[in-house]
């Protein structure tokens, strides 16, 4: 089965740009950039000397910052087929950008964001924002995603619910929330969607794809399904397919929530969501995203101070910690979203549609750059490598590095000087060409 063709339409507008913001942001963040939950550590952004000299983190000022940022929105009148055969329209994606596209616009870099993320990737929505977006450490002046060379583009996925059409956007047949009449999607038709951004934006190609978790498959379906677009990939902590472990840890967290007597079968209130159960679901994913050392070095069996050790009801700070992140994540995020997403990460499979891996794999013929770390246990090292022996197999150019590091599915958010100098070398490699 060879790519489907791109999908070309008018978009009907694109809004103003409008502020956008995603909730409250606690301290640090968590693999998908969701900004709920606290990091095992911090770092500072991640300045990146391009040949010019390094720039020293203790001169590093706010000119390495991201101005304030707006998320706009644009609207496509088209009937986009998915993967499932049905027809979704019309379609919103909400995107940012950051940078200045150049001439000949072949500096564009396309984030991918990762389960729960969103499309504010840097700067700040205002001046009162406690944190700026989820990778602002990597893009804005000097960085990883230098936006002095490079015109960055991170668009909030289909399905999700920051922007974007998804299940809890207005059904225009009904003018009803679609809830669970919204269609089932995968992470191509997320791909899909997202080219009509590219269209509306006049680009006709893209330097890289670049995207850790969900956002690695995005950007593999990217290098197979649009090559005439994608220059490069580099998926981070990604997988051809998620095994059976990680679909089971998907399907306790969706109980969570069905058992919730507030879901009503998708049909709840926004005021009223399946609170427990979206949080119960959260604290089942976010284990995921750690590790054993990882936890031991944060929480270690550390009994919380605030309860007896004889209380019955007395909690390790582990469990203070999952039951955090669970009620901040209830306030920013929709259950039924949460539910969409889970499903397409669990029948992801790069070969759909396909005679096989290698087949599907046969069609990337840009450059990759791949990244898997050593004590990420939802997708580990060995789901990467499977995918990297046959496109060596198959004489594809493609990069790998084995990234060792005790923070789990996290580590590409908590230890990013591990591999980002490997990046900003591929990007001046093919900035070159």
């Amino acid at each position: 089965m060879k790519p489907q063709q791109p999908v070309r339409c008018n978009f009907m507008r694109m809004s103003g740009a409008k502020s956008f913001s995603s909730g409250e942001h606690p301290e640090e963040s968590d693999e998908d950039g969701a900004r709920d939950t606290l990091s095992i550590v911090s770092f500072r952004p991640l300045p990146i000397s391009h040949g010019k000299g390094p720039l020293l983190l203790d001169n590093y000022t706010m000119s390495n910052a991201i101005d304030i940022v707006t998320t706009e929105y644009a609207e496509f009148d088209v009937e986009l087929q998915l993967e499932s055969g049905r027809l979704l329209s019309p379609l919103t994606l909400a995107y940012e950008t950051y940078g200045k596209l150049n001439g000949d616009k072949s500096n564009a870099v396309l984030v991918a964001h990762a389960w729960t993320g969103d499309a504010h990737a840097a700067g700040r929505h205002d001046a009162e924002d406690r944190k700026p977006g989820w990778w602002d450490d990597m893009i804005g002046p000097g960085k990883v995603l230098d936006t002095d060379r490079y015109f960055v583009i991170c668009s909030n996925v289909l399905g999700s619910c920051f922007g974007s059409t998804g299940p809890s956007s207005i059904n225009p047949r009904t003018g009803k929330p679609f809830n669970l009449t919204f269609p089932v999607i995968m992470v191509r038709d997320m791909v899909h969607a997202q080219q009509l951004l590219l269209d509306h934006l006049g680009i006709e190609q893209v330097l890289t794809v670049i995207g850790g978790s969900m956002g690695a498959m995005q950007a593999l379906e990217w290098g197979i399904h649009y090559p005439e677009r994608t220059r490069s990939i580099i998926p981070i902590a990604g997988t051809g397919r998620p095994s059976p472990m990680a679909i089971a840890l998907n399907a306790i967290a969706r109980q969570a929530i069905y058992n919730d007597p507030m879901w009503r079968k998708g049909n709840y209130k926004p005021a009223h969501p399946p609170a427990e159960g979206l949080a119960l679901a959260r604290a089942v994913g976010h284990i995921s995203f750690l590790s054993d050392p990882s936890m031991n070095l944060k929480f270690g069996r550390k009994f919380s101070a605030r309860d007896g050790l004889f209380d019955f009801f007395g909690q390790f700070e582990i469990e203070r910690y999952l039951e955090y992140n669970g009620r901040n994540f209830v306030d920013r995020f929709d259950t039924n979203s949460f539910l969409y997403l889970a499903k397409a990460l669990d029948i992801y499979d790069v070969s759909w549609g396909f005679d096989g891996l290698e087949e599907a794999l046969s069609y990337l013929e840009c450059p990759s750059l791949w990244f898997a770390f050593s004590s990420d246990w939802l997708y580990p090292p060995y789901q990467t490598e499977e995918v990297i022996k046959v496109l060596h197999k198959l004489g594809k150019p493609a990069e790998y590095h084995l990234i060792e590091s005790d923070y789990g599915h996290d580590s590409f958010l908590v230890e990013p000087e591990k591999f980002t100098p490997k990046v900003v070398e591929f990007l001046d490699r093919l900035s070159a060409q």
